[in-house]
Parts: structure tokens; C-alpha cells; sequence
């Protein structure tokens, strides 16, 4: 396939918005970059699309059974490396380094943070992407998602999902 559109998402630790169908409705696959909080959230997601996750800090046996602390895949010519604690360009966790040098990969999407952003690292040729948080616990005060193709080894048409986060 030419073309794949994929949603990005992290830390719904237990939940996220139903605006998640409306918003990855058009898409091939999700990868959701830990911090899932519950099998069943997984679940739910698996049964909507295609679901690649890592587990993260917060998860329990059963999810970091079903789940690795990082994935390494191919999609459309580009390699993808997901985990959960990754850091950003410049500041990367020492783990998250050692996989990004070992993998070489176009993007590189993590977790953890809660907080959006997406950056190009000249350094290691790569997309990185956050993707910030879709749940309701923790600090942000936005649930934030992103959507995006990957056409000919390269992201394209990047959209992000922004919802004040009730208190």
C-alpha cells in the first residue's frame, strides 16, 4: 500500500474521548505509545482498527504481556520505532537512544509526558512525534491525538486533535 493513515495516541491511562472514532474514522491503524491503563481500552481500540501499542510505566501484567516495551515495524517503506519513555531530540532517555541508534528509524513516536510535539531531529534523520495524552489523568489540561499518512517512507498531511480537558 502507497498510503496508510495511521492515529497516534498515548497515556489514555483507562479512557479517552469518543471523539477518538469521529477523528481516526479514516484510518488504516493506530499506535498507541503506552501508558494504555486497562486491557479493555486496548480492547475497544483493537476492535475499531488495526492496534500496534507499547505498554508504559503505568500499565499492569496483563497489558505488558500483550504489549512490548517497544516496537520496531515497517510502514509504507518507512521504519517506525514506538515506545512509551522516549524524550525528545537532544534529550532523549538513554534507552530510547540506544533503540533510535540500533533501528535507525524514520519516526520515532513515545509517550510519557503528556505534552504534544512534534519535531524533526537532523541528528538522527527521524520524525519525532508525542502525540501528548488522550486520557483523563495526569496533568495536561488538553487530550491531545494526531492523525497523519505516511506516503513513500515520509509523514504527510500531520493533523492534531486538540479538546480542553474538563476538570
Amino acid at each position: 500500500m502507497d498510503v496508510i493513515k495511521v492515529g497516534v495516541l498515548s497515556d489514555t491511562h483507562g479512557s479517552f474521548p469518543e471523539q477518538l472514532y469521529s477523528f481516526f474514522a479514516g484510518i488504516d491503524e493506530i499506535w498507541h505509545c503506552g501508558d494504555i491503563g486497562s486491557i479493555g481500552v486496548a480492547e475497544t481500540l483493537r476492535a475499531f482498527k488495526p492496534l500496534r501499542a507499547v505498554h508504559g510505566n503505568i500499565d499492569d501484567q496483563i497489558i505488558r504481556l500483550n504489549y512490548p516495551s517497544f516496537q520496531v515495524f515497517d510502514c509504507a517503506g518507512a521504519r517506525i520505532l514506538l515506545t512509551h519513555i522516549g524524550g525528545y531530540p537532544g534529550r532523549y532517555d538513554p534507552q530510547a537512544l540506544k533503540l533510535i541508534r540500533a533501528h535507525q528509524p524514520e519516526i520515532f513516536a513515545c509517550g510519557h509526558s503528556h505534552i504534544l510535539k512534534v519535531q524533526f531531529d537532523p541528528g538522527h534523520s527521524l520524525l519525532h512525534i508525542n502525540p501528548g495524552a488522550a486520557g483523563k489523568s495526569g496533568f495536561h489540561t488538553h487530550i491531545t491525538m494526531i492523525r497523519l499518512e505516511i506516503i513513500k517512507r515520509r509523514a504527510q498531511n500531520l493533523e492534531v486533535f486538540d479538546l480542553p480537558r474538563k476538570q
